[in-house]
């Protein structure tokens, strides 16, 4: 047994006790010395989650997520600069620098992590990789699918997904390969595939902006699970912290009410220890962090709830009148839940 001298337990116990110093990453300063957050867009529209509006402006989750952290940052939505980027191009351009996070639909993958050296947040929207087939073809599942063609994202998962699930089931699939979103949805509209495999949410979308609800059934196989993901480099973990801890507020101040048009009343007067600490009403919230006490309300106000976020861009407010489905708070059915404020 190993014994433990007085002044060496006693060395132990102060370390223990200390407090955490302030914190901040490379990444933090760089995005700070720049004075604009450095985030992901698409290279077209991926309708829900990264599109521009008629007015030339972005919209959408994943550009709300990347509004949340250049909020959390300089408690200014504004302060961030999409960069469209491929599928492909994700990678590359976190790694060169030319962005400083990506949030662009993007699962959490073991490769991803162990060979190409990324870090991830928790997940912000769990999401199934699902095909869709022209009604006509009569099909009941994949396995009728037999000998078809099939549309896929070039660079993303789903085409991993697809070879694994057709090998599952016997199949044999002739895969149509197309990078930009548009183009892919113009190859299976226009009949060149017979399927169209993709992220559910966003075959869901493609067929409400199609206008062709009737005419394509979305099938009932789930060809796999993908959370997806804040990604960041890895060697930086207060960056990745900063960006779970904003995924976490989003979450957090949904599950307690806390909206943009109400967070000031609660400011003024919170509802728990945890609230005010949140709101930075009393400090602790953002030292650790490298961040001002006040991040996590900037973020609410100017951004919103998660709910909110999810509304906007999906739900009941959007074009596309999606349900949240498993992406719902852990006391509402789903499986989101925040970090504990303490």
């Amino acid at each position: 047994m190993i014994k433990w001298g007085a002044a060496a337990m006693a060395l132990g116990l102060v370390h223990l006790a200390a407090p955490a110093q302030a914190a901040g990453g490379k990444t933090l300063e760089t995005v700070k010395a720049r004075g604009v957050l450095n985030c992901t867009g698409h290279d077209g529209s991926y309708l829900g989650f990264a599109e521009v509006d008629d007015k030339g402006n972005w919209k959408g989750m994943d550009i709300d997520l990347c509004k949340a952290v250049a909020t959390a940052v300089f408690g200014d939505p504004a302060k961030l600069k999409v960069v469209p980027i491929s599928w492909a191009q994700r990678w590359p351009s976190l790694q060169s620098g030319d962005v400083d996070i990506i949030i662009k639909a993007s699962g959490g993958t073991l490769s991803r992590d162990t060979e190409l050296g990324l870090q991830f947040s928790m997940s912000y929207y769990l999401g199934t990789t699902k095909v869709m087939a022209h009604k006509e073809l009569n099909l009941k599942s994949l396995k009728d699918a037999n000998g078809g063609t099939i549309c896929i994202p070039a660079g993303t998962s789903q085409e991993q997904q697809v070879a694994a699930y057709s090998a599952e089931l016997g199949i044999k699939l002739e895969p149509v390969l197309i990078e930009k979103t548009e183009e892919l949805e113009q190859a299976y509209f226009s009949g060149r595939c017979d399927l169209y495999a993709q992220w559910g949410p966003t075959l869901a979308i493609a067929r409400i902006a199609k206008s062709r609800v009737e005419d394509h059934v979305i099938l009932p196989d789930v060809l796999a699970v993908e959370p997806e993901v804040m990604i960041m480099r890895q060697g930086d973990d207060n960056w990745v912290d900063i960006a779970n801890w904003t995924l976490s507020t989003l979450i957090f101040a949904e599950q307690e009410g806390i909206t943009s048009k109400n967070v000031d009343e609660i400011k003024a007067k919170p509802t728990s220890p945890q609230v005010a600490k949140f709101l930075g009403v009393t400090p602790g919230m953002g030292k650790g962090l490298g961040l001002s006490d006040d991040w996590a309300y900037n973020v609410i106000k100017k951004v919103g709830n998660y709910g909110e976020i999810f509304e906007r861009d999906l739900g009941k407010d959007s074009p596309y009148k999606m349900d949240r489905e498993l992406t719902n708070l852990w006391n509402n059915g789903g499986v989101l839940f925040p970090l504990v404020i303490d």
